[in-house]
């Protein structure tokens, strides 16, 4: 990894060497994490890299090169996909989704029923628009939020699980026989309406999902080595993934010699399926810090990004007032939502250092970016432990990777 000089960044590189001693010895150690990647970089130039831990449980050693299960961190891409789109006028963000999804036409919010017995005919409302999907206020729903008859529908028909078992319009049929959970618009919930974002991509591209982002957004941004389905060359590469256990070592559950990853993805989960290294997402960080600018000309606007990282919440609110999860990968305080980014709205009820407009996402197997427009910094953070709740290790790299910075552009 070529590193530019620490100092010329604004960054003390001292204080930036906490960060490994810190992750060595409350992570590494400690058994609690197997593996991490961390790159920091400012103005789109490295400053930082770390690495440490094993590839694999039976101790091939961590490479540069690896590759991750990125999960949620696919939505950020996704949303980018559909927003070209959009400036293409191919669609737009008040149509309804009905339009690119008739199977849509008739669904409404939940009014009764479920579990052991048939739901009520749901309540008619507004339709669901594609502003709707981005913000994650579309009345869908993850299974495993647990927290209604409805997820529970969903866990029923394995929504959350559908790489290999279902193809994108049997999916979209399965949703579509599934009521709501509120009327879109109407409140914030972490959903699976980024899956559905990215099968409105593939419909109106006439493309299916990976080859629309490897020609428009992977090519142009030099990203090789990021998509749905792993060439089998690359194998040695894939990690392998962890489930934490309280008071017990983490479970080995997805070995990357043997893993199902191998098998080509009947369904692009434009919602959490990607595999990517850490080099490849810095790359997609650095153009969102340049607003859609790459080396390959512009991926999307200035203005088109300006758009999907301004907060959408209604009245400005934030997601303490707004939502309705038992889980997102998004702090609340502080925190709104754009179309497909979480927004730092105001920095002190966050309570840790962050800038107002700040953006970022993670994955269930608790990787992490964060994006500071203001700074002009990047992160990109991988591991593989699932979930993603486990530990405060995102809140606390930021805090040691701004207590490093000498230089401030607020």
């Amino acid at each position: 990894m070529k590193l530019g000089n620490p100092e010329d960044r604004g960054f003390d590189s001292e204080r930036l060497q906490r960060i490994d001693r810190f992750l060595d010895e409350t992570y590494l150690e400690t058994g609690r994490l197997a593996m991490m990647q961390l790159l920091v970089s400012r103005d789109g130039q490295p400053v930082h890299y770390y690495h440490g831990g094993t590839l694999r449980d039976d101790g091939t050693p961590m490479r540069e090169d690896a590759l991750f299960r990125i999960a949620s961190m696919t939505k950020p891409v996704t949303s980018i996909a559909f927003m070209q789109l959009v400036e293409q006028c191919k669609v737009a963000l008040e149509d309804p989704v009905s339009r690119v999804l008739p199977e849509f036409e008739d669904l409404g919010a939940y009014a009764g029923g479920g579990g052991d017995l048939p739901f009520a005919p749901t309540k008619a409302g507004r339709p669901m628009r594609f502003v709707d999907l981005l913000s994650h206020m579309s009345g869908l729903t993850y299974g495993f939020q647990n927290r209604t008859s409805v997820d529970g529908a969903y866990r029923k028909a394995r929504l959350d699980l559908s790489r290999g078992a279902i193809t994108s319009d049997e999916y979209i049929a399965t949703l579509a026989a599934i009521p709501l959970e509120f009327e879109p618009g109407t409140q914030w919930n972490y959903s699976v309406s980024t899956d559905v974002l990215g099968v409105c991509v593939e419909r109106i591209s006439g493309m299916r999902l990976g080859d629309y982002f490897r020609e428009h957004i992977f090519a142009p941004l030099g990203m090789e080595d990021t998509g749905f389905d792993i060439d089998p060359a690359k194998q040695d590469r894939l990690t392998d993934a962890y489930a934490y256990r309280p008071g017990k070592p983490a479970r080995l559950i997805d070995k990357g010699a043997e893993s199902r990853l191998m098998e080509p993805a009947s369904f692009h989960s434009g919602g959490g399926g990607l595999i990517s290294t850490l080099a490849d997402y810095d790359r997609f960080c650095t153009m969102l810090v340049n607003r859609g600018a790459c080396q390959g000309g512009q991926i999307v606007s200035p203005k088109t990004l300006d758009l999907m990282i301004a907060n959408h919440l209604p009245g400005g609110v934030d997601l303490t007032q707004m939502s309705q999860s038992l889980f997102s990968e998004a702090n609340n305080a502080g925190t709104g939502f754009g179309l497909g980014f979480a927004v730092v709205t105001d920095p002190a009820r966050t309570l840790i250092p962050a800038s107002k407009g700040e953006f970022y996402w993670g994955g269930a197997y608790s990787t992490a970016f964060f994006v500071d427009p203001v700074e002009r910094i990047t992160c990109v953070f991988m591991t593989q432990l699932y979930p993603s709740t486990t530990f405060p290790i995102r809140r606390q790299l930021k805090t040691l990777i701004y207590s490093a910075l000498t230089h401030s552009n607020a």
